[in-house]
């Protein structure tokens, strides 16, 4: 599932990843998610086994490793700039899920407290 997961078509956002990709790469254990909403936004609900990098204190070389990683926020924007940062530090095993939370929860994805 995941051998093409970074090959990216030429699109305008080509470090995104598609709702129903991403569905299936969280429910596998396949990608690292990391939240860039602040702590009191990630409080109100996260995708489950999503981890806290608040965009208010981001740093790229501490994204995690040893598989995909796919940064998220609450509506597209921060998640992108997490993105840029982090292709600019060299990763280019991260993309980011343009929804951002407000389209994880409209499509029903799961959600954790």
């Amino acid at each position: 599932m995941l051998k093409n997961f970074f090959s990216v078509a030429a699109t305008s956002d080509a470090g995104a990843v598609a709702h129903e990709e991403f569905a299936q790469a969280v429910d596998g254990g396949h990608v690292s998610v990391v939240d860039v909403r602040e702590p009191h936004e990630f409080a109100t609900g996260r995708i489950p086994s999503a981890v806290n990098m608040p965009m208010s204190r981001f740093d790229p070389q501490e994204l995690p490793s040893g598989r995909p990683v796919v940064l998220i926020c609450q509506a597209g924007g921060r998640s992108r700039n997490a993105l840029n940062q982090a292709r600019a530090a060299g990763r280019d095993d991260v993309r980011h899920y343009p929804a951002g939370m407000n389209g994880w929860r409209a499509c029903g994805g799961n959600i954790e407290v």
